[in-house]
């Protein structure tokens, strides 16, 4: 993939976070996810006063690809986060997914039959850091393990 096409991508990301629902942690996270005909779906964190009702960004993202059948299509994903600061988001390490996000992403991958990249931002964009899903979430259970596919 190009870089234009990974800044496109990672500028999706922070486009949704700026959408994010996080009054509790104040921390805004935006994925976007590059399916295979070039097509990119968005996804920010939901917080909810019941914390483990929280949806990460990630997980807002791939239900909505799996709500519109697309849950075998992903090929790439750009996850940016970080506390807003007016119009910007702040934070200058990459926002890796976390564990359950992780899991979410692999069961995509998995029907989509790719080793996904999964770029990494920071929150003022200055870090990227990209990552083979396998490389995330090594040994991963899935679809495969309980013989739905090859």
């Amino acid at each position: 993939m190009s870089e234009e096409t990974i800044d496109a991508l990672i500028d999706a990301a922070r486009d949704a976070a700026s959408r994010a629902y996080a009054p509790y942690s104040g921390f805004h996270v935006g994925a976007a996810l590059l399916l295979k005909d070039g097509s990119v779906v968005t996804g920010a964190n939901v917080e909810n006063a019941s914390y483990g009702l929280t949806l990460c960004a990630e997980t807002a993202a791939i239900a909505k690809i799996a709500n519109e059948g697309w849950i075998g299509e992903l090929a790439e994903v750009a996850i940016v986060g970080g506390r807003p600061d007016g119009d910007a988001l702040i934070g200058s390490d990459p926002v890796n997914p976390c564990g359950r996000c992780r899991q979410i992403l692999n069961e995509a991958a998995e029907r989509s039959k790719t080793d996904i990249l999964v770029h990494c931002a920071s929150g003022d964009g200055n870090a990227v850091k990209s990552y083979r899903l396998s490389e995330l979430l090594p040994a991963a259970f899935g679809p495969k393990d309980l013989g739905l596919i090859d």
